[in-house]
């Protein structure tokens, strides 16, 4: 059964002026997350990455009733898995299966989340 359905849009230029933000991408990635941002060489690259794991996590909060402050960026974690495709984990929310889509063009990035419970 659908428990939540969430999106949101960003733009890229909002996260450009924020990849060299150390206190905003700590804010907003995981550990994890940073790791994988660290090894993306190109710029427009991190930016696309940064714009997603933003987007995605405001659409998770959105899809689980919450909004970003009860629910925490750090909360949240968003990596792509063996084939490259973003699977998303969130403390908490163990229990629910979390559906996430990611998109870019070249001004926008979006990210769709939906949450389903047995």
């Amino acid at each position: 059964m659908i428990a939540g359905i969430g999106i949101d849009i960003i733009e890229l230029a909002r996260m450009q002026a924020n990849i060299t933000n150390d206190r905003f991408i700590n804010r907003v990635l995981t550990e994890k997350e940073k790791a994988f941002y660290n090894t993306l060489r190109a710029e427009g690259r991190r930016v696309e990455f940064l714009a997603g794991r933003f987007a995605a996590k405001e659409a998770f909060a959105k899809a689980a009733g919450t909004g970003i402050g009860q629910l925490g960026f750090g909360d949240m974690e968003v990596l792509p898995n063996e084939k490259g495709a973003p699977e998303m984990k969130v403390a908490g929310f163990e229990g629910y299966r979390i559906f996430v889509s990611l998109s870019h063009s070249e001004a926008y990035a979006v990210a769709q989340v939906v949450l389903e419970k047995d």
